[in-house]
């Protein structure tokens, strides 16, 4: 058995530079879009429960705390020693386990280019590793220097705006490479390569994303995508942890939820809105997924936003 390497005392001197980075940019409760292209930080300041959220394919660390995601029905907690990986667009939900005002839960969020994926293995030769991704599109990888000096010189550009639009690419792209050559590579190969089942999934999953108001036929689907139904169906779920009808209906409710909150929308206006031709079935399948009727959950929701309760 190969025994991990330990790089603890290479890692604590730059998590807590990217901790300081993070807590000038951030200084409350949040998620901020940085001025680098594809790059957010998170601030947490307490424990949380459990909260729906849809992962783009991208890499998440933090530098400070712990959280965990919760997808189909498996735990990927991460903490300073690991990273989490995601290669399509993964319904979950996030957790903070390890938070509180004085020691706050800190990270980012680099969101994943596939195109670059894609290039960078036939450029590298990395196409002619045929071994197999196994299990979700989510993963936990060690984290390493190769890793976290890149993602470091990404977060240095913070303070050097003039050269963000010049060095960004290339630090970016050297990040791609290093997660290609990382313990979690073969999960970004499989869905990065072109002609591969997991690619074929990941154009489904995007057509999805753009249609889910539509009513969806899961063979003509399949056609689009040149997989017969079956193995469709097989790869979608190893994928996702979801058929392609359960993840439809995730994209559904969540969206009515936004349109609820953001743009006070109705209940029946909502479900109209994402599809749904019967109000009941919306407000069931609603109850189902967030544990209260649409009506009751929003005005909790908005209660516990005003402090109320």
């Amino acid at each position: 058995m190969v025994k991990k390497r330990d790089y603890s005392e290479q890692l604590c001197p730059l998590q807590q530079a990217m901790s300081r980075v993070i807590s000038n940019w951030v200084e409350g409760p949040d998620d901020w879009a940085t001025p680098v292209p594809n790059l957010g930080f998170f601030r947490r300041e307490e424990l949380t429960e459990p909260c729906f959220c849809l992962i783009e394919p991208s890499v998440v660390l933090v530098v400070q705390g712990t959280k965990q995601i919760l997808a189909g029905n498996e735990v990927f907690p991460y903490d300073t020693s690991n990273f989490l990986i995601t290669s399509l667009d993964l319904p979950a939900k996030s957790q903070v386990l390890d938070a509180s005002p004085h020691n706050p839960c800190l990270g980012l969020v680099l969101k994943l280019d596939i195109r670059i994926l894609a290039e960078l293995i036939a450029q590298s030769g990395l196409l002619h590793q045929r071994e197999q991704a196994s299990g979700m599109s989510i993963g936990l990888g060690a984290m390493t220097p190769a890793i976290m000096e890149p993602l470091k010189r990404l977060l240095d550009l913070m303070d050097e705006p003039e050269a963000i639009d010049v060095l960004s690419p290339i630090i970016q792209r050297e990040i791609h490479y290093r997660l290609l050559l990382s313990d979690q590579g073969s999960l970004l190969r499989h869905i990065a390569s072109v002609d591969s089942q997991g690619h074929r999934i990941a154009k489904a999953v995007d057509w999805l994303k753009g249609n889910f108001a539509l009513p969806l036929r899961v063979q003509e689907l399949a056609a689009r995508v040149q997989m017969s139904t079956p193995t469709f169906h097989h790869h979608f779920r190893q994928l996702t942890a979801m058929s392609p009808l359960q993840y439809q209906k995730w994209l559904r409710l969540n969206e009515a939820k936004r349109l609820m909150i953001n743009e006070h929308m109705d209940a029946s206006s909502a479900a109209f809105n994402v599809g749904y031709e019967s109000p009941s079935q919306f407000s069931r399948e609603y109850s189902r997924l967030f544990g209260m009727p649409p009506k009751r959950d929003i005005q909790e929701m908005r209660r516990r936003a005003d402090g109320i309760g």
